[in-house]
């Protein structure tokens, strides 16, 4: 049995009141993850110089706008 799965039948035995704890917990762990998304993205946000941003979306435009019809 997966942890999923473990955690699942263990939430079907509690009573309403402990499964609502449950739920809260879940929830805080869902936002606290958010949070730290956040955070790593506002650290890294600006890292690039703008000549180093250019450069990279030309490479992306320029690649992406090909097809290579024998690849598929």
């Amino acid at each position: 049995m997966t942890p999923l799965e473990t955690i699942v039948e263990e939430l079907k035995l509690l009573p309403p009141g402990k499964l609502r704890l449950a739920a809260d917990y879940i929830q805080r762990l869902k936002q606290v993850n958010q949070e730290e998304r956040h955070t790593v993205l506002s650290r890294t946000a600006g890292s690039l110089s703008e000549e180093t941003a250019r450069e990279m979306e030309q490479a992306v435009e320029e690649g992406c706008e090909r097809v290579d019809e024998q690849a598929w």
